[in-house]
């Protein structure tokens, strides 16, 4: 199997598969010296909301859902004054895709970078983007950004310097899953004895709008029959014109699929990385994802044509969510005269994957103010981590080589600044699953595993070489499919693998 250089900052493994990576920061661009500051007071707060035309509770900023969107140039400072007016829970929120050099407190990871922002306190996050890209920001504490907690971040790139393409115009589509049960009632159910599965997503909205029992695509005579009160806005094009489309996903659960009827996409961007241009009918985006895409429009366009956001990765009974590119000077209103585009099945892995395998990073070494650096060539440390199902106390965990997660009361930022020992556990975690002959394909024969707060301890400046093993879930013939963020950093993505990673060095 070949290798991709591949600095981005989230991937996905896909089905049963390996994935191996150098956990570094190998792109970056060189900034100029003016710098913009951006100031910002933020009120998040549970408000009455309709995002699929059924009134629900979501969380909203400064009284709007989904959250305000931030539009920075590379460089800027950015200062959010947050208050929380929650009556009975605390907020984090994590700026997602930004490396937070110099400023790792301001991550916002509730009992990693920081304590949760009690009711009634406020907390001020103050950050530099550093380089260009599509980020957005979401909440970090419980299940908030299923609540609605989030919005986009768009850092554009710094004069003189350019982009390694040009367009005309853009637009931004945030992607979320949507559920009428409200989070702390999916959350009691999915920490339950035994477990509640709270059940596909009702919708899927596109900057925070959807519809429900009401499926355009039925009705694509023209005649519309959905309430426009949360119908998602069209996209309005000209002919012969190019846009840069931003993706971002925040959703908890879905996967998804994004194409735009008779239309190719150029893919040019990837989780805040410039990548080879390459040209592809539709897009598997998964959550924590973000892309830029080009879209060249018709010369000759007589009508509409139909952008559809389908789930991939389970046989979910949520419809695609539907929005119009809209050719002016043709009305918005006026559907288009054939069907949505059909998207892949839900379990053609084989498509997720030949997607997957086309990105690779840009190499330009003729591009101002752009630097692209190649893998090392050896790593300092390997850890191979086995991602499975696994039963604590009877609730049903997910484990990473047989420990669960559990976060300390202590922030470990702060705990380490300030040597408190005693505020996480402090034994070393283990380089490699403890069973070498474990059967991935297979639910584990032994399903206890422990709960504990322990971090692996990293020095600076070396390369480690992390191994990604999916393995099956306590169910037969089942496995998940969920990508991988590491805050602060980049990271070469260098190849994929079917089946069982063999580890040559052990």
């Amino acid at each position: 199997m070949g290798f991709l250089p591949d600095p981005r900052s989230s991937r996905t493994s896909t089905g049963v598969a390996s994935l191996f990576l150098f956990c570094c920061l190998p792109i970056f661009l060189v900034q100029s010296s003016t710098a913009g500051v951006i100031d910002l007071k933020w009120t998040v707060e549970y408000m009455h909301w309709s995002p699929d035309c059924i009134e629900s509770v979501v969380m909203g900023i400064n009284g709007n859902f989904p959250g305000p969107t931030i539009t920075a140039t590379a460089g800027d400072l950015i200062n959010i004054e947050l208050t929380n007016h929650l009556h009975t829970e605390g907020v984090v929120i994590h700026w997602h895709g930004i490396t937070q050099k110099g400023t790792p407190w301001a991550d916002g990871t509730a009992s990693i970078s920081q304590c949760a922002i009690n009711a009634g306190e406020t907390f001020v996050y103050s950050f530099t983007v550093e380089k260009a890209g599509t980020f957005f920001y979401h909440g970090h504490y419980g299940m908030q950004r299923s609540a609605g907690l989030y919005g986009a971040l768009i850092v554009s790139q710094v004069e003189p310097l350019r982009e390694p393409f040009s367009y005309d115009e853009e637009f931004t589509l945030l992607l979320s899953d949507w559920w009428h049960q409200n989070v702390h009632r999916q959350e009691v159910d999915l920490s339950g004895v035994p477990i509640r599965f709270i059940g596909e997503p009702q919708a899927i909205l596109i900057n925070g709008r959807g519809q429900y029992a009401c499926s355009a695509a039925a009705h694509f005579d023209g005649k519309a029959v959905c309430s426009p009160k949360c119908k998602p806005e069209p996209l309005k094009v000209e002919p012969g014109k190019t846009y840069r489309i931003r993706l971002a996903s925040t959703t908890a659960l879905s996967s998804l699929n994004f194409m735009i009827q008779d239309h190719k996409l150029d893919v040019v961007e990837a989780d805040g990385n410039y990548v080879e241009r390459f040209s592809v009918d539709d897009l598997d985006i998964y959550s924590g994802e973000s892309y830029s895409v080009l879209l060249r429009t018709k010369e000759d366009a007589k009508g509409n044509y139909w952008i559809s956001i389908g789930v991939r990765g389970r046989d979910s009974d949520t419809p695609p969510a539907l929005t119009i590119l809209n050719y002016l000077p043709t009305e918005w209103e006026k559907h288009p005269n054939s069907a949505p585009p059909v998207h892949p099945k839900w379990n053609n892995y084989t498509h997720s994957k030949s997607f997957s395998n086309k990105i690779k990073a840009l190499n330009a070494p003729k591009l101002e103010g752009y630097s692209y650096k190649p893998p090392p060539e050896k790593q300092n440390r390997r850890i191979v981590l086995l991602n499975t199902q696994n039963t604590i106390k009877e609730r049903i965990k997910w484990t990473i080589n047989d420990i669960s997660l559990t976060l300390p009361s202590t922030p470990y930022l702060g705990a380490i600044k300030y040597s408190l020992d005693k505020a996480f556990d402090q034994q070393s975690l283990p380089d490699r699953y403890s069973n070498p002959d474990y059967d991935i394909m297979v639910p584990p024969l032994n399903t206890a595993a422990i709960s504990s707060s322990a971090v692996y301890n990293l020095p600076s400046d070396v390369t480690i070489d992390v191994i990604l093993q999916n393995a099956n879930m306590l169910k037969d013939d089942h496995s998940e499919i969920h990508p991988w963020h590491l805050h602060g950093h980049d990271f070469w993505v260098l190849g994929y693998g079917e089946g069982k990673f063999i580890d040559a060095e052990h």
